[in-house]
């Protein structure tokens, strides 16, 4: 199934982005939005644009008088190369689908420009990153927070944008925003989801069609916890929901856990008035989704 793309959403022609691929133009052209007292908002993405980057990237430009996109696909942030290279690259495309929004400025920085030393910088973010995608995927927090602290220092938001699908990631980046005392507001926007349910991933567009028919019974998962979380025990609705992943033709559930909404510490009961979410993480294949329902 082809991913979603924009259509005729607006009325207007087509707007012209600005595209710049340099550091210190990039940042002189920021500063220059500032100077004038105009507020910025910021959507940073790996590419592969879908209907979900856009979402952030319409509400940035609702709530900013200038919105700024970033493309960089970060190397720091994967755990295997072969992931790292099978990353969707389509930046004509994404260019194309960013003129149908209002967005002003596009950052298109390569690997030198981002990362002209070796890296060695390590974050501490006690629980947040040691838990679900932490666990698994090791060093990965920590290379989404190396990119988004360099990303901030050359754009300077005053706002910046990010999806919850990536919940863990979004605690993480407030955290390293606290720590390194940016001035930016970070705004947690809803999972945009495909008709079916599935949500929006650049990752969806590598699975087969097979894959791709069965991806939504992950959702329907997600929506059976909701549901009926009440007529289970925590550890109990984490194995019924385990068991509808393992009946998904071609599915493998890597982790299924129920934690608290804010400190992410997994919970072993249910506790009255506890925010609580359901996190995943399912194999289709060899592409990894990731998603997450609110219970309570």
């Amino acid at each position: 199934m082809p991913r979603s793309v924009v259509g005729k959403r607006y009325k207007h022609k087509p707007f012209n982005v600005i595209t710049i691929d340099n550091v210190e133009e990039a940042r002189h052209w920021v500063a220059r939005q500032r100077a004038a007292g105009r507020s910025v908002g910021f959507v940073p993405t790996m590419g592969a644009l879908h209907e979900g980057h856009l979402s952030l990237v319409e509400r940035s430009c609702r709530e900013n008088e200038v919105t700024v996109c970033s493309i960089f696909v970060n190397p720091i942030q994967f755990n295997k190369s072969e992931d790292l290279e099978k990353y969707p690259r389509m930046p004509e495309t994404d260019i194309g689908l960013l003129e149908e929004t209002r967005c002003d400025m596009l950052f298109m920085p390569s690997e030198q420009n981002m990362y002209p030393e070796p890296v060695t910088k390590q974050y501490s973010f006690g629980h947040l990153d040691e838990v679900m995608e932490g666990a698994f995927r090791p060093g990965h927090f920590n290379g989404v927070a190396i990119v988004v602290d360099r990303l901030f220092r050359i754009v300077q938001p005053t706002r910046a944008y990010f999806g919850t699908k990536d919940y863990q990631q979004l605690l993480v980046i407030r955290e390293m925003t606290r720590q390194e005392e940016h001035p930016t507001e970070i705004i947690g926007c809803p999972i945009i989801r495909e008709p079916d349910g599935l949500a929006m991933s650049s990752r969806n567009i590598r699975l087969t069609q097979e894959q791709r028919k069965h991806a939504p019974a992950i959702y329907e998962a997600l929506r059976y916890a909701k549901e009926n979380f009440r007529n289970y025990t925590v550890p109990d609705l984490e194995n019924e929901v385990r068991k509808r992943f393992n009946i998904i033709p071609g599915a493998k559930p890597e982790y299924v856990t129920v934690a608290d909404t804010n400190t992410l510490v997994p919970l072993k009961k249910w506790i009255p008035n506890q925010p609580a979410v359901m996190y995943v993480a399912v194999y289709m294949g060899d592409i990894r989704l990731i998603d997450n329902m609110i219970l309570e």
